[in-house]
């Protein structure tokens, strides 16, 4: 058995050692591709699929891992057209060199967000900074995974997405007319402090997959999380009817930015998002869009006492979390010490009821089951 620290700044209370079983990373991946090779997707879309899901599980985002991607998918996905397997990518053409507009043609989010990371890095290397815009996809799941990857390549990295559904009420409203709507940021500080910095999170004041979490494992929200169907806070995961902004119109703020690049970009009117609507003229669609930057973009060349750039990165971690700080984290460090835990016990961590639940789906595929130990 092993810890997997909670990855998530709620007060819902963090797991035990005895919460979790440690199972194969091979079996989860042989697993998870067969699911969604079962539903039509290609060979690189499960691949893709599966890695984002299994890099959540690895860093303990258990609101994102395949379970959940596969949730989205039955509700939201290939079973009623909202995603199209092997659908194809169209870049769009654009006057700005490093700047790229795609039409996904409702194909699979983290195939198209994978593949949306490596050309926005090819761009930043030849233009410094670099921005891609993606019109008309599926949902990519954890957002934080990409921005991830990219600074462990070296770049700074920022994405937003609209989510599937409107199901946060905004500052001051009554009725969900907003996706829970994630920001994530991805900076390159390994050789600062031991792993990169990323801040990732929904708008929301916590995610939709947190409740679905809470509801399998039997416990309770956070108060001023959500609220029920009569509009009344409740920390009961079985009568969420809607989800609260985190930080009153702070998060609204930032909820709303999101719905903004989306409406720019392409994305149409959140309460019909991933719905079915006689309107066959409007989208139903989720809006993507993702920044890099190269490191030396942004280097004044300048630093105190002949610091390099990440010398002086250094430097501000040191004093931001020094002066007694003791207590202080940086963003990203629950998640690297998730990891570390997922490493050294040789797999990925899950609970016995989210591995009760990958065995119904292994039993109706006719794959291994998981084995927790």
């Amino acid at each position: 058995m092993g810890l997997r620290p909670d990855a998530d700044f709620s007060s819902e209370p963090t797991n035990t050692m005895s919460d979790f079983l440690t199972v194969s990373r091979e079996a989860h991946d042989q697993l998870v591709i067969a699911a969604y090779k079962s539903r039509g997707f290609t060979e690189e879309e499960a691949v893709l699929g599966t890695k984002l899901a299994g890099e959540a599980a690895r860093h303990g985002i258990r609101t994102h891992n395949a379970l959940k991607a596969l949730h989205l998918d039955d509700l939201f996905g290939s079973v009623i057209g909202g995603c199209v397997p092997g659908a194809e990518i169209e870049v769009l053409d654009s006057r700005f060199p490093a700047s790229e507009i795609w039409n996904a043609n409702k194909k699979l989010g983290q195939a198209v967000a994978y593949r949306a990371i490596d050309r926005a890095i090819e761009l930043a290397d030849q233009y410094g900074i670099a921005q891609i815009a993606v019109d008309n996809s599926f949902h990519y799941l954890w957002g934080g995974g990409y921005v991830m990857e990219a600074a462990e390549r070296g770049y700074f990295a920022y994405s937003n997405c609209t989510s599937s559904l409107a199901e946060v009420v905004p500052f001051g409203g009554n009725y969900p007319t907003l996706g829970t709507n994630p920001h994530s940021w991805g900076i390159p500080s390994q050789e600062a402090n031991g792993f990169p910095i990323v801040m990732d999170w929904a708008t929301s004041t916590v995610a939709m997959g947190r409740v679905q979490a809470l509801k399998r494992e039997g416990k309770q929200l956070p108060p001023g999380a959500a609220v029920d169907k009569n509009g009344q806070p409740t920390t009961d995961p079985n009568e969420v009817s809607a989800l609260l902004p985190f930080g009153g119109h702070k998060g609204y703020g930032m909820s709303l930015l999101n719905e903004i690049f989306g409406g720019l970009i392409g994305g149409s009117l959140p309460t019909i998002r991933s719905r079915e609507i006689a309107d066959k003229e409007e989208k139903t669609t989720t809006v993507f869009y993702f920044q890099v930057i190269h490191p030396e973009a942004l280097s004044g060349r300048n630093f105190a006492k002949g610091r390099s750039q990440i010398e002086n990165l250094k430097a501000v971690i040191d004093d931001v979390l020094g002066h007694g700080n003791d207590g202080a984290m940086l963003p990203g460090q629950i998640e690297a010490k998730a990891r570390k835990a997922s490493d050294e016990a040789g797999g990925l961590h899950f609970t016995p009821a989210e591995i009760a639940e990958f065995n119904e789906l292994a039993r109706g595929l006719d794959v291994a089951e998981l084995v927790g130990r």
